[in-house]
């Protein structure tokens, strides 16, 4: 098992850099940083990251087709690759709809942009002149004035049964927001599919659980800080996906209108243990260390510990580096 830290940078760049300086002390083998046009840029902070780390990869979690044209992100994360060898990884998805239609931008056709881009980014990255005329872009003529010098790895960002597949068939990763054992199961099987489609092992596909993650010595705390993130996702949950999970579909619906209305409170306050449960991995030290390994046993290859980490993030992070990765590392 890998063990990965999703970073959000909303705050200056350099808690960002600090806590994956700090994750790389701590046995922490990936950082992935979101890609959010309302953030501070992936790039950039990577960057500053790159220079003052030695070893753990460093991912672009994720970026997307139609805020940033393939091409563009294949000269930007070569760049990347080229301050920190053999250390950059680029995840890429269908993006958030939210945040990106509240810019006027859609999300066309995401399975055929996606494809088109994993495609236009590897040949760019291979060194190779491209033309493309897809569905979703149209290149006449395309390449890079300069080589990347290591094999970057592309990860999927994927929830859906079709994006799954793909990941399965063109990706050397998937990224799937998801924290129960139970939904690494269902998506794996699609991930397989993929693999099958393209003759490959499903050994060769990094399957990672971007998951929403708070551990404390006292688990009542950590309970406690999931409970911002957990409304969220409850509010934003398919009623399929609630339904394979046993969460009441009118208490999720209620959530989702006190959060529209802006009543925050309330809609923390309305979240359940079974919600905890089916969206998060809470709890102490050694509670969370048993939904690890369910994750594990379900398929899991690199887990992925994403907001809020705990309810002290640094203090989660060290928690996590002493006394649970080393359980995973050892065997």
């Amino acid at each position: 098992m890998k063990f990965g830290v999703e970073f959000v940078p909303r705050e200056p760049f350099w808690r960002t850099v600090l806590y994956t300086i700090e994750a790389e002390k701590l046995g922490f083998d990936y950082v992935w940083v979101t890609d959010h046009y309302n953030n501070r840029n992936v790039f950039t902070t990577l960057t500053v990251a790159a220079i003052h780390t030695r070893s753990i990869k460093l991912g672009i979690g994720v970026t997307n087709p139609y805020i940033r044209h393939p091409a563009a992100t294949a000269s930007a994360t070569a760049s990347l690759a080229e301050i920190a060898p053999d250390r950059v990884v680029l995840g890429i998805g269908a993006g958030d709809r939210a945040t990106l239609e509240g810019i006027g931008i859609g999300i066309v056709k995401p399975l055929s942009a996606i494809r088109e881009s994993v495609y236009i980014i590897r040949e760019l990255l291979a060194g190779k002149p491209i033309s493309i005329d897809g569905g979703v872009f149209k290149v006449k003529s395309a390449s890079l004035n300069f080589k990347c010098r290591s094999y970057i790895p592309i990860y999927i960002g994927a929830q859906g049964p079709q994006m799954l597949s793909l990941a399965g068939e063109i990706g050397d990763g998937v990224l799937i927001n998801a924290s129960h054992p139970e939904d690494f199961r269902y998506a794996v099987e699609y991930v397989r599919k993929g693999v099958e489609k393209s003759s490959r092992d499903i050994k060769s596909i990094d399957i990672a659980a971007y998951t929403a993650f708070s551990v404390a010595e006292d688990e009542a705390k950590a309970i406690a800080a999931s409970k911002q993130v957990v409304a969220f996702i409850v509010a934003g949950s398919p009623e399929t996906v609630l339904e394979r999970h046993g969460i009441n579909f009118e208490s999720a619906s209620r959530i989702r209108e006190l959060i529209v209305s802006g009543r925050f409170d309330e809609a923390f306050k309305s979240v359940t243990m079974d919600m905890i449960d089916a969206f998060s991995v809470s709890g102490s030290p050694s509670s969370v260390a048993k939904r690890v390994e369910e994750c594990l046993k379900a398929g899991v290859t690199q887990f992925v510990v994403g907001s809020p980490i705990g309810p002290q993030p640094y203090e989660a992070m060290k928690i996590i580096g002493s006394k649970i990765i080393p359980m995973f590392k050892t065997g």
